[in-house]
């Protein structure tokens, strides 16, 4: 059973809750500008983190503002690494004239689930990220590619579970086209709960899946993210 677990939020997307979340959770995942977010919000969600005492981090994409990270992209793996170069070094840069320091990255949506899965972009995130920082972490989905490609790499990694998604039976998460794919209220706190014990949980065709996590993740976009976190935390 699992006896710690952090929270982490994606934060600078949009939402409009993003300071009261980052008063809830351990990490904040900041938008790098090229699915959401710019030079303002960046700067908002940094001071937040200070005021919280909550660790920042960048959460890079693939260049797709208009599907908002979330289309899957042919994209050569050198191309990938530069960049994530690009956002990684932009927030730090920010981060540092106010201060602060960057001390994980997450990639975001179909970024952080090709990841997951394909072993040669895995790498190019990790060549990435060691190259804007060997003490960085690589926060990635439990059980995948990401988090080997860190191991190979030399970095520290730490394995992220979600209490709002649904899970397919070899542990990638379920489309959010998929009925069901999304989890509300109820029944993501007592995902969310099940995933922090180390317990099975039901993936989407009813079979049991067992997930070995170190983070649960709070989409900061989402209506409901504040009730979300403010139960978890309470149940956790």
């Amino acid at each position: 059973m699992a006896m710690q677990i952090e929270l982490n939020a994606d934060v600078g997307e949009g939402g409009a809750a993003d300071a009261e979340l980052l008063a809830l959770v351990h990490r904040a995942n900041i938008a790098c500008g090229w699915h959401a977010g710019d030079g303002a919000t960046q700067r908002a969600a940094l001071a937040a983190c200070r005021t919280y005492g909550v660790r920042a981090g960048a959460h890079p994409s693939f260049p797709d503002r208009a599907g908002f990270g979330r289309r899957e992209m042919a994209r050569a793996p050198a191309d990938v690494e530069a960049d994530l170069i690009v956002q990684i070094a932009g927030l730090q840069a920010l981060a540092a004239q106010m201060g602060l320091r960057i001390e994980h990255v997450k990639p975001h949506g179909a970024l952080y689930n090709q990841a997951a899965r394909e072993p040669e972009l895995a790498d190019a995130v990790a060549r990435a990220v060691r190259h804007c920082g060997a003490d960085l972490l690589l926060v990635g989905l439990a059980g995948s590619e990401l988090l080997r490609a860190a191991q190979r790499h030399g970095l520290r990694s730490q394995a992220e579970a979600f209490a709002d998604r649904a899970y397919l039976p070899h542990g990638s998460l379920a489309p959010r086209t998929r009925p069901g794919a999304l989890l509300h209220g109820p029944q993501a706190v007592a995902q969310g709960l099940a995933l922090a014990r180390g317990e099975p949980i039901a993936t989407l065709d009813g079979s049991l899946l067992t997930v070995q996590a170190q983070t649960l993740c709070v989409h900061g976009d989402d209506a409901g993210a504040l009730d979300l976190a403010r139960a978890l935390k309470a149940a956790l």
